[in-house]
């Protein structure tokens, strides 16, 4: 009669929305995640600041600490989950239970963004693994394909709604007129935004994820440093309704693409910026809080990755997925991919990125000015795509969508425009993609 397999030991990080339902489908799935396993899962314990805090689920007590570090580096845990996101402490509990050999599993992508090289060369030198599917999209199965099914293709684009609470906001402006501070609050009042929205509205959570999308994809190493950021503060009800007279709608991007070099090799371009997209293109139909992910690949060619991006239960069930496939690998004793950074290929700035603009300019009504306005793109090498005059006399107003240029290129002629005498103001600046030249 064969041996009963020894349970695997899990100790969890924080028992916040996501740490209470990571607790929670533990005990409701455990029968089925030791079938898929091979041997059971037992909950080692739970580390949270308060241990009187209320909580989402019923935990017992005597599976709650505030010894984070004593918790992970209790020899019998195999396993460490973490999602108390921020850089200190998860970045020395995760070491700490590295170096002891346990594997991690997290959620916390401005720690990957921020510190990934040295998580994985830990976990490297541990023998031990590091998976973080949750960091990125929540409940989407993203960073998995780019880092296995999508091992023997080229992938060249990775275009992304990365952000909930952006996509949120920039979908109620367009779909109800709203102006960004109202519907700010609007997101608030439901839950989909923080008190204080920083680090969605400006960008930075959606430039963690690209820096880990472009560097799963490109097999270089990105950083959140790396990535060329602006938020959507700036969006006016004029940006959307110019939108939509475009057929397009404005949505925060994170675009991570290889461009060719004139030496022959290609370099990554990685930024986070909103910009109109064709009503047309699949990510335009992306409403609400959801998040999607559009990969472009030499020979699968087009994908989409679609679905919830946040949330406790969502967030959740990639991180058990993420268990399932590490505890797998202890029983086994193998190790699943580590950082994959031997392209190393070149970063480019933004100016050397190469995209589209939209830009709408009040000028004077007289004769002469279209022809103008035309030889300031000229002067800068940017080609014209579309031009329509909007009013007249003192309200007249241009609206040019450029072709392709480099964005250095593009922003000269935005700062050439803005002083000329015959030019008002540049009111609105927007990029422009998903369009094929």
């Amino acid at each position: 009669m064969a041996e009963p397999v020894k349970p695997l030991r899990v100790a969890v990080l924080g028992c916040g929305s996501v740490g209470s339902q990571v607790v929670r489908l533990l005990a409701k799935s455990a029968t089925d995640i030791e079938a898929r396993i091979g041997a059971p899962v037992e909950l080692a314990g739970v580390a949270v600041r308060r241990i009187d805090a209320p909580r989402e689920v019923d935990v017992p007590a005597a599976l709650l600490t505030t010894d984070a570090y004593g918790l992970v580096t209790r020899p019998d845990v195999d396993i460490v989950i973490e999602v108390i996101g921020g850089i200190e402490p998860a970045r020395g509990l995760i070491l700490a239970a590295l170096a002891r050999g346990a594997s991690v599993v997290t959620a916390n992508k401005a720690l990957l963004a921020e510190d990934g090289p040295a998580l994985f060369q830990a976990a490297d030198e541990a023998g031990a693994d590091l998976y973080f599917e949750a960091a990125v999209a929540g409940a989407i199965p993203i960073l998995r394909p780019l880092r296995e099914s999508l091992a023997g293709d080229v992938v060249t684009k990775v275009l992304g709604i990365v952000n909930g609470t952006t996509n949120f906001i920039l979908d109620k402006m367009d779909t109800q007129g709203a102006g960004y501070a109202e519907t700010l609050a609007q997101a608030q009042e439901l839950g989909y935004a923080e008190a204080d929205p920083t680090a969605d509205v400006e960008g930075f959570d959606a430039a963690a994820k690209a820096a880990i999308l472009a560097s799963l994809a490109f097999h270089t190493r990105v950083s959140a440093g790396d990535v060329y950021r602006e938020g959507i503060a700036e969006v006016t009800a004029a940006d959307v309704k110019s939108a939509r007279e475009m057929d397009s709608v404005l949505k925060l991007l994170a675009i991570c693409e290889l461009r060719p070099q004139p030496g022959g090799e290609d370099a990554v371009s990685v930024r986070v910026h909103p910009a109109m997209i064709p009503r047309s293109h699949p990510l335009a139909a992306v409403h609400g809080a959801f998040n999607a992910v559009f990969v472009e690949a030499e020979s699968a060619g087009q994908l989409m990755f679609y679905g919830p991006g946040a949330g406790g239960a969502p967030t959740a069930s990639a991180i058990l997925g993420d268990l399932v496939t590490v505890a797998r690998n202890r029983l086994t004793g193998t190790q699943g991919p580590g950082e994959s950074a031997y392209a190393d290929r070149e970063l480019l700035p933004m100016g050397e990125t190469v995209t589209r603009y939209h830009v709408s300019i009040d000028v004077d009504d007289k004769a002469g000015v279209l022809a103008a306005v035309a030889a300031a793109f000229a002067e800068h090498d940017v080609s014209i795509q579309t031009v329509r005059q909007e009013g007249r006399g003192a309200d007249a107003q241009l609206v040019v969508v450029s072709h392709a240029a480099t964005d250095a290129q593009l922003s000269a002629t935005v700062a050439h425009l803005r002083e000329m005498s015959i030019v008002h103001d540049v009111n609105s600046v927007m990029r422009v993609e998903g369009v094929e030249e």
